[in-house]
């Protein structure tokens, strides 16, 4: 019996490998596993406030769990039992052009290789807080980008308008069902902000035909585009935990259709 040497290329994916702080994690409180009390729902006690726009507050990570970055909280909004997908469309578009503006802004400081900007919702999207925001983070030494192919964000289209479209991506990052939307064009911002909505009010409505209680909401910026990618979320699949393999769905047009069905 013998080991056949495997030898690997040169053109791998950088790997990066974030330190997270387990003594300052410990603190958090947590309201979406236990009943804790809302730290966003009192503005008195929220960490160094950096920008506010309406409802919307932008604040310093109050627990910074992870190394060489500067985290920043953006709270959507002062109703703590609301969700992105009932946001009425004024406010809808508040929240993430302001998002948006500032995550770039951040881009823009020499001080970070790159800034990751990103929503976590529900009980397993890695969350703890169930009052709705998102995180914008400075990775001082770190470029997501690094770890990114053009494939991981194409797709079977489901629709487009503006030059903006939602796809359902056939190769995705970690597997089943992961929603594109792609733009170059920052005036679309509304278009885009319309495709996050209908995308998560399907996930949390009728995905599978019982709706998923957790999603993560991803943006990036890279080669000249804005990628948004939206992620339901179960328990990990085993294939992909121990071994890297991706799955899809053999009948992607059937989520398509009942998508269209709904919304377009």
């Amino acid at each position: 019996m013998y080991f056949k040497t495997i030898h690997l290329g040169d053109d791998m994916k950088k790997e990066t490998i974030l330190q997270f702080d387990t003594s300052v994690a410990r603190k958090k409180p947590n309201s979406v596993h236990r009943k804790s009390l809302c730290p966003f729902c009192e503005s008195g006690g929220l960490a160094e406030i950096l920008d506010t726009h309406d409802s919307i507050i932008l604040v310093k990570n109050k627990y910074p769990v992870l190394d060489d970055a500067f985290q920043t909280v953006l709270i959507e909004t002062d109703e703590c039992e609301s969700e992105l997908s009932e946001y009425p469309k004024s406010h809808l578009y508040k929240v993430i052009r302001f998002g948006m503006e500032k995550w770039l802004k951040m881009e823009e400081e020499d001080r970070f290789e790159s800034v990751l900007f990103f929503k976590n919702h529900g009980p397993l999207s890695g969350g703890s807080i169930r009052h709705p925001h998102m995180q914008i983070i400075g990775l001082n030494n770190v470029n997501y980008r690094d770890n990114l192919t053009e494939d991981y964000f194409i797709g079977l289209e489901i629709h487009s308008s503006n030059g903006v479209q939602l796809n359902l991506s056939t190769k995705p990052m970690i597997g089943f069902t992961e929603f594109n939307i792609v733009l170059d064009d920052l005036d679309q911002i509304e278009q885009a902000a319309d495709y996050i909505q209908k995308s998560v009010h399907y996930v949390v409505h009728h995905f599978n035909g019982r709706g998923c209680s957790s999603y993560n909401l991803f943006f990036y910026h890279w080669i000249g585009k804005i990628f948004i990618k939206i992620v339901p979320r179960y328990a990990t699949t085993p294939l992909y935990v121990g071994y890297g393999l991706r799955q899809v769905f053999r009948n992607p047009q059937d989520l398509i259709d009942e998508m269209t069905k709904h919304y377009f």
